[in-house]
């Protein structure tokens, strides 16, 4: 456990069940067990790649929710404002494949991160931190949940603490209308916004890159980067908009990659590098991440991130 984090995320953890072989779930004989949630993805993120950060949730009082303490532990992923719930219990989901196509299950209704709400929070330890990352998973699976991530926000912009945004926009977990309202809301309270091509897509009606980003650079944040999934990622700023080309790996799951681009952009820009490094951090941290199965598992450390970074210079 670290004296002090420059980064705290608050969210929901989830144990992963990612099928070994391809097939439909009902033909799956063998699961990898493993860990999954955004922000938790993004935490370990963030700490292998030099951050010092700490997380906040509610667990199940169970098994399931002392293999995250265990694991956040070895991650130097600080534990200490987290509660554990004995009459809850710690999400799970299941990953299938069927070639590039991946489907998921989830059992998550009334677990114990759903059951958060604004007095969980304590407002010290965001406040003393550099950083506060959410995630509208985490306010898409309960009103108090969603209300807990608004005061943590609150909470940052009262003491001078930058936020940052990934949308995650899931539509089965909430009505269309209400999630764009929240989702927009919580951009323009943002300093740096990360949505996927995707969900931006789904979310503004427009299509193309450069618009999208541009539009939301218009809601408030100072940064916006909006990543294309296997074709890299654009940055946006008052100064423009740059496309940063993706990096050429093997890529044989795509679970976790824009957590893992969240947590090593933030790392990158509290340590004060050019935004342009910073996205070139971030893009070959995705693309390791691709290498694995599973959300953490395949997840680089720093100096894998700077290794491939130099491979690709020219």
């Amino acid at each position: 456990m670290r004296a002090g984090v420059d980064i705290v995320a608050i969210g929901e953890p989830m144990l992963e069940f990612n099928a070994a072989q391809e097939g439909a779930l009902s033909e799956v004989r063998e699961f990898l067990v493993g860990w999954g949630g955004d922000t938790s993805n993004f935490s370990i993120a963030a700490s292998r790649a030099g951050g010092r950060v700490g997380y906040l949730t509610r667990l199940g009082d169970d098994e399931f929710g002392e293999s995250f303490l265990e694991l956040w532990k070895r991650e130097g992923v600080d534990t200490s404002h987290i509660v554990k719930d004995p009459s809850a219990y710690t999400a799970i989901y299941f990953i299938s494949r069927k070639g590039a196509k991946h489907f998921f299950t989830y059992f998550r209704k009334n677990s114990a991160a759903s059951l958060m709400t604004p007095a969980f929070l304590p407002e010290d330890y965001i406040s003393k931190a550099k950083l506060l990352h959410v995630s509208g998973i985490s306010q898409a699976i309960s009103t108090s949940a969603c209300d807990t991530v608004f005061e943590a926000i609150a909470m940052a912009k009262r003491a001078g603490v930058l936020v940052s945004y990934d949308p995650n926009y899931r539509p089965r977990l909430w009505p269309e209308d209400r999630a764009r309202a929240v989702i927009h809301q919580t951009c323009r309270q943002s300093d740096l916004f990360f949505p996927s091509l995707e969900d931006a897509r789904l979310l503004t009606g427009l299509t193309a890159p450069e618009a999208i980003a541009e539009a939301y650079l218009g809601m408030g944040p100072r940064v916006v980067v909006l990543k294309l999934g296997g074709e890299g990622a654009l940055l946006a700023t008052k100064d423009g908009v740059t496309p940063f080309p993706p990096y050429r790996v093997d890529s044989i799951d795509m679970s976790g990659a824009g957590d893992a681009f969240d947590g090593a952009l933030v790392v990158a820009y509290l340590s004060g590098w050019p935004l342009q490094r910073c996205a070139r951090f971030a893009n070959a941290a995705a693309a390791l991440t691709t290498t694995g199965l599973g959300c953490v598992t395949p997840v680089p450390r720093r100096e894998q991130i700077e290794a491939l970074m130099d491979r690709d210079k020219g």
